[in-house]
């Protein structure tokens, strides 16, 4: 990218940094901090139905909004300027490909690359709630053995009771389960072995007799 081109953009963010700053001054100078009570010169909110406050509760809340929105793109625009001052600016934070011009053009704070960002955008098709990320057991869904071995329990699970059910059999045939050869591998993981750490394990162990 031209320097040329750089310094323009410098120019365009200096500028979006500055309207952002001057935008949250003014949301704050409307007594954002203060508390409801001081802001509707009410001394108590007790006596009050809610929905005598609810035009003034809906302004707070849409205030905030607006003030965390414009901080959070202030903190993009920020970044932007750091990358300049790195010799960074114009690559993808993800694939680390140069990000069109036209797209620095329409967004100078772009930190990722159109295809990295559409990708980002695409919903989830099986979205599970975000507390599940933190949850240990045995409060989070063990459905399904997780990917990091070292979360994975070796109790009775969910899957483990799916699996106990399923093999008493289902509506399911080989034929409708890729990968399945017979009746006895319908379900996840039919290869484990169940309640043993190897295939010799099962051998039965036998006294030795005396001579």
């Amino acid at each position: 990218m031209e320097s040329q081109t750089i310094q323009n953009l410098k120019t365009r963010l200096i500028q979006e940094q500055e309207r952002l700053n001057k935008q949250i001054e003014q949301l704050e100078d409307t007594g954002l901090d203060d508390s409801l009570a001081d802001s509707t010169s009410e001394l108590s909110r007790y006596d009050n139905h809610p929905a005598d406050l609810g035009s003034e509760t809906f302004e707070r809340s849409k205030d905030f909004a607006l003030r965390g929105n414009e901080r959070l793109l202030l903190s993009k625009v920020e970044r932007a300027l750091e990358d300049i001052a790195a010799g960074t600016y114009g690559y993808c934070k993800k694939c680390g490909n140069p990000i069109s011009e036209d797209r620095l053009e329409a967004i100078p704070w772009a930190g990722t690359c159109l295809s990295c960002q559409e990708e980002d955008d695409r919903p989830d098709p099986f979205p599970r709630p975000l507390e599940e990320e933190i949850l240990e057991t045995p409060f989070y869904r063990t459905f399904l053995d997780r990917e990091n071995e070292h979360r994975e329990s070796v109790g009775f699970d969910g899957e483990d009771a799916l699996q106990a059910v399923l093999r008493w059999g289902s509506s399911d045939s080989p034929q409708d389960i890729p990968g399945s050869h017979d009746y006895k591998s319908l379900y996840p993981d039919s290869e484990e072995h169940d309640g043993i750490v190897d295939p010799a394990d099962r051998i039965p162990t036998q006294p030795r007799s005396k001579r």
